[in-house]
C-alpha cells in the first residue's frame, strides 16, 4: 500500500492498482535472504525482456515487487526501492516515487533492472530510451498472477529455484488454511473497507478472491454487478446497514486511523451483526493491499477470525 487517503484509494483503485504501502509493520514471516545461486544461466528472457547478465543493481518502484524480490533471495541485488516499500525493514528505501516516477532520478541510481507495477508518466518508454531494462508487475487479479510474477522475478534475477520454493510454499500454506474452513449451511457475509469513504472491493478483485477462499460472501457484489466500477464500488452507509454483514474487515487502520471503536461509533451501525457481535477485524493495511508472499498471512487472519464464530 501507499501512504493512503480515501482519494488516493479512489484514484488508485480506478486503475486497479491494489495499494503500494502505508506505515511499516513487520510480518511474523521473515523473508528469505537466500544465497547467490551458482551457475545461474544468462541470458534469460521473460516476455519481451532479455537480460544478458544477472542484475546486481535493481531498483524497485513497487512495494509488492520489493517484498517479492526479498522473499526470493534477491535482496542483496536490490540497491534502491521507492518511498512506499517498507517491508522488509532493511529494504534500501529512498525518496523515489512509484506514483510520480522520474526517469532521471531512477537513472541516477545506475540500475541494471527496474521493477514497476504501473507505467505512470510513460516511465517505461523513458527508461527504455535510456537503455534501462524494465519489468512490469501490475496489480494481480488472481493468485496465479502473483505466482507468475514471483516466478518471473526469480528467472530475471538468477533466483529461479528460490522463487519456485516460495511459490510452492505459498500454495501449500494456502491449501492447508483453506482446508480449515468449515462447511457451512450459509456463508457468512462481510464488508471489506478500503477507506472511511466506504470504498470496497467485490469478489471479482484479487482481494475478493482471497475472501472467497475463506468461504465468505461479499455484500458489495451487487453494487458493481455491471463492472463499471472496476470491482471497486463506493457503498453508502444505508446499503451497508441494510446488507447487515456478519463481519467488517478494515484495511484503513494505519492510513486512516479506523478501528473497531470508530466503526462502533458510526451513526446507524449499532444494529449491524458485525458490530453487535464484535466481529470487526482490523487488518494490516500493507498486507491487505499487496499481492506478494504475505497474502498467506492475510488469508490466515481472515480464516482465523471467521472460524471463531460458533456454528
Amino acid at each position: 500500500m501507499f501512504s493512503r487517503t480515501p482519494r488516493v484509494f479512489a484514484a488508485t483503485l480506478a486503475v486497479a492498482a491494489l495499494a503500494l504501502g502505508a506505515c511499516a509493520e513487520t510480518s511474523s514471516e521473515t523473508p528469505s535472504t537466500g544465497e547467490r545461486p551458482s551457475g545461474a544461466a544468462f541470458p534469460v528472457t521473460v516476455g519481451s525482456l532479455t537480460l544478458e547478465q544477472r542484475p546486481e543493481k535493481i531498483v524497485s518502484l513497487s512495494a509488492t515487487a520489493t517484498e517479492m524480490l526479498f522473499a526470493i533471495g534477491a535482496g542483496p541485488q536490490v540497491t534502491a526501492v521507492d518511498d512506499q516499500s517498507n517491508h522488509p525493514a532493511d529494504a534500501p528505501k529512498t525518496d523515489l516515487s512509484g506514483y510520480q516516477p522520474n526517469a532521471e532520478a531512477v537513472a541516477a541510481k545506475n540500475p541494471d533492472l527496474v521493477v514497476l507495477s504501473d507505467d505512470r508518466n510513460k516511465i517505461v518508454d523513458q527508461l527504455t530510451t535510456l537503455k534501462i531494462p524494465v519489468y512490469l508487475t501490475p496489480a494481480a487479479q488472481t493468485l496465479d498472477d502473483s505466482y507468475r510474477q514471483i516466478t518471473e522475478l526469480g528467472t530475471l534475477t538468477g533466483n529461479a529455484d528460490a522463487a519456485g520454493d516460495v511459490v510452492q510454499r505459498m500454495k501449500d500454506d494456502i491449501t492447508k488454511i483453506v482446508a480449515e474452513v468449515p462447511q457451512r449451511v450459509q456463508a457468512p457475509t462481510y464488508f471489506h473497507e478500503l477507506g472511511p469513504e466506504l470504498y470496497t472491493a467485490t469478489s471479482k478483485t484479487f482481494i475478493g478472491s482471497i475472501y472467497a477462499l475463506a468461504g465468505l460472501e461479499n455484500i458489495a457484489d451487487a453494487a458493481d454487478a455491471d463492472g463499471k466500477n472496476g470491482g471497486y464500488p463506493q457503498l453508502s452507509q444505508e446499503v451497508i446497514v441494510q446488507a447487515n454483514p456478519d463481519f467488517v474487515f478494515l484495511s484503513d487502520v494505519k492510513c486512516c486511523q479506523q478501528s473497531a471503536a470508530t466503526v462502533k461509533a458510526r451513526s446507524g451501525w449499532s444494529g449491524i451483526e458485525a458490530v453487535k457481535n464484535d466481529q470487526i477485524v482490523e487488518l494490516d493495511d500493507d498486507v491487505a493491499s499487496r499481492w506478494g508472499p504475505r497474502v498467506v498471512d492475510l488469508l490466515r487472519t481472515i480464516v482465523d477470525a471467521t472460524n471463531k464464530v460458533a456454528e
